[in-house]
């Protein structure tokens, strides 16, 4: 039976310098049968531009195309975060082992189950050979790439070290997922219980509550209070549903878009988020942990503190530290201290202050900063389970109160009636 050919290389042709913005051409898997001049037949398979690329591909390994067919392309998903994070770790493993910076890019794009990312790395790979560096290659994709990674791989780059700082780079970015990941599994649980019982509450009122309300009427006697209040909430209901519905979603959506476009609404919500009763707390020391570890990242990096703010002021994802790192930038730009910087803004603690200033006295700043960073995440953590016990508790009140209030309201007079017979 045929044997499996060698695997096709790279083109050897490298493409002439592409300009800022050009994209690298489309790539499609194309399936191949062959046969040699003996008529061995061979099977395989390779990512070219086009059918024509492929028969020149083979036909310098001596091989006549016997069949070809273009493989169905699948849908790309979205390319999250984690796909970057873990497409860096992976290209510092391969550079730690001393695999060629467009080879790792390569490999990764071939095993990548995503067409999207796959393209992502054409794209990357195709500005790289046509002579750009790997940070101006990475800039040209903004959407996925931001200032803090760019100007650590040009670091990296600059310093030799690369693969050292790409694991630096994945290790970042891994526990901001992480963080993320914290807070969001904090938020979620209370708000879907909250969606739960506003929709039962209004199920109750649209359709439960009406029928119990035709069985008393014809009771014909006095109802009490609070069966009253709560048929008079029933009829309001029925009455103006698509208000009482409409609303909420309406406003949520409106809001929602607000905040995307308008800075001042994005502005309000990062502060209202600070202040929230139970909430307030983890959300400033996540805000907290990404800020020192981004600037203790780009400071290890060999990145001047000046020019780290930019990145850290980003990274912060609030605007009122956002902020702040740019006051910080501007005082430490005209000699004074990131300590007297940071106190003068009025947004850290005074263990950050401290560990800051004991960084800068004794040169070990960046590892003073992931100290912090780890204390404010192991601080999230223990927030994270304080918070979920508590809500617990606090929404089975909650809901008890709202939809067992209700049942009891409307079986009062059920009650009453059991009394007199």
């Amino acid at each position: 039976m045929a044997t499996r050919a060698p695997a096709a290389g790279a083109r050897t042709a490298a493409p002439s310098r592409a300009k800022s913005g050009r994209k690298a051409p489309t790539q499609y898997i194309f399936e191949w049968e062959a046969k040699d001049r003996k008529g061995k037949g061979f099977k395989g398979e390779q990512r070219a531009e086009s059918q024509a690329e492929v028969v020149a591909t083979l036909r310098k390994q001596g091989l006549t195309v016997v069949k070809m067919k273009k493989r169905k392309a699948a849908r790309g998903k979205k390319i999250t975060e984690k796909d970057i994070a873990y497409f860096t770790r992976q290209l510092s493993t391969m550079l730690k082992a001393g695999i060629p910076l467009l080879q790792s890019i390569d490999i990764i794009a071939r095993g990548h189950a995503n067409p999207n990312f796959t393209q992502l790395l054409s794209d990357i790979r195709f500005d790289i050979e046509a002579g750009s560096s790997m940070a101006t290659a990475f800039r040209r994709q903004p959407k996925y790439f931001d200032t803090l990674y760019c100007n650590l791989i040009d670091a990296g780059e600059q310093g030799g070290i690369l693969d050292a700082l790409l694991e630096r780079l994945s290790l970042y970015m891994e526990k901001t997922i992480a963080l993320k990941s914290q807070i969001k599994s904090a938020m979620i649980y209370p708000i879907s219980v909250l969606c739960v019982a506003f929709a039962v509450t209004v199920v109750l009122m649209l359709f439960v509550i009406p029928a119990f309300k035709g069985v008393f009427s014809s009771f014909g006697a006095a109802l009490p209070a609070p069966t009253m209040v709560v048929i008079n909430m029933s009829d309001f209901f029925v009455t103006y549903w698509y208000l009482v519905i409409g609303i909420p979603i309406a406003s949520i959506i409106f809001y929602i878009r607000a905040r995307k476009t308008s800075e001042k609404v994005q502005r309000w919500h990062d502060k209202a988020l600070l202040k929230l009763p139970i909430f307030g707390s983890l959300f400033r020391k996540a805000v907290i942990a990404r800020w020192t570890r981004t600037l203790a990242t780009m400071f290890a990096a060999g990145t001047p503190l000046v020019e780290s703010m930019e990145s850290v002021a980003g990274a912060a994802g609030n605007w009122l530290y956002y902020d702040a790192t740019r006051e910080i930038e501007q005082a430490v730009r005209i000699g004074t201290s990131l300590t007297n910087a940071m106190q003068a803004t009025h947004v850290f603690d005074n263990m950050v202050l401290q560990m800051t200033q004991i960084g800068e006295e004794s040169g070990a700043l960046d590892n003073m900063l992931l100290k912090v960073a780890e204390f404010y995440e192991r601080e999230v953590d223990d927030a994270v389970a304080a918070i979920s016990s508590l809500i617990e508790p606090l929404i089975i009140v909650i809901l008890g109160v709202l939809i067992g209030g209700m049942v009891v309201a409307m079986y009062l007079p059920i009650f009453k009636l059991g009394q007199v017979v």
